[in-house]
């Protein structure tokens, strides 16, 4: 699929794409998607046929990642900047709020949007997303990447995001959409995310959320979701047990449908007169 493309407010360009197999008659809420570090808005594919039905699905390339182009080293760089993009391309599709969905940093970026912006979140679904990375191994992968390429660290690590027997064409796939990005890019963008903590602000986050959490997580601390469950007011969990980090990819039709399901439960089915059901 060819990507649309927008200019952000610092001159960058940025790539995203729509998918929207609503009924024509029907005004369909806007379910905005935020991939993972060294990802990009096409590991969201088999999620998108699921939603895609009762939602106009917006997936976004952050900066430096897919098609969206990357920034100069010298630029400024920070979370306002990413939540920034975020918004900007919801002003251009004129969206005013939409269900944000965000996979690991993609979910920092929304945790973000919902405690600043929190009249443009309608609801907030986390998937193996902690409130940052401080204190995380995540520090350690700058060097790493830096010594040995994007590659050969992800391959080195590749038990620390799926389990063993996974098909091998999965993990090339999944390999060769993070060397789309810069390796220097990556270490400024996990640089940033290994630095922040906003675990004292989640009860910031007003909106319904629904928090998936990998049983076997590698990359945060299970510990940071269970502040999220004491702190974020509002909120549903649900873990995948045996799954390390990367569950967006690992199990993407399950994704999918917990995402409708908890939709289903706390908004009702916006194109479709289906049976409201709680998340399992």
């Amino acid at each position: 699929m060819i990507p649309h493309t927008f200019t952000a407010s610092d001159g960058l360009e940025l790539a995203y794409y729509v998918d929207d197999n609503t009924d024509p008659w029907a005004d369909a809420p806007t379910l905005l998607m935020l991939h993972a570090a060294m990802g990009n808005a096409q590991r969201f594919y088999a999620w998108v046929p699921t939603l895609s039905r009762h939602y106009r699905v917006v997936r976004l390339d952050l900066r430096g990642h897919g098609k969206s182009a990357t920034p100069p080293p010298d630029s400024a760089f920070d979370m306002d900047r990413l939540v920034g993009d975020a918004l900007e391309l919801m002003d251009l599709l004129r969206c005013k709020s939409a269900h944000v969905v965000g996979n690991s940093a993609g979910g920092y970026i929304g945790q973000n949007l919902a405690m600043d912006h929190p009249e443009r979140v309608k609801s907030l679904i986390l998937f193996g997303s902690t409130p940052g990375l401080r204190n995380s191994q995540a520090a350690t992968w700058i060097p790493r990447i830096a010594r040995d390429g994007i590659t050969k660290f992800l391959m080195d690590t590749i038990e620390d995001r799926f389990v063993p027997g996974t098909d091998p064409r999965k993990i090339e796939w999944f390999v060769s959409c993070a060397t789309l990005c810069d390796p220097a890019y990556v270490g400024r963008f996990v640089g940033l995310m290994s630095s922040l903590d906003w675990s004292d602000r989640l009860g910031e986050i007003k909106c319904p959320t629904l928090l998936v959490i990998p049983g076997a997580e590698t990359v945060g601390s299970i510990k940071n979701y269970d502040v999220m469950r004491e702190r974020i007011a509002d909120v549903q969990l649900i873990a995948y047990e045996g799954l390390p980090h990367n569950i967006g990819e690992a199990a993407p039709e399950r994704c999918a449908e917990d995402v409708l399901a908890f939709l289903r439960w706390r908004f009702g089915m916006p194109s479709r007169a289906l049976h409201a059901a709680k998340p399992h």
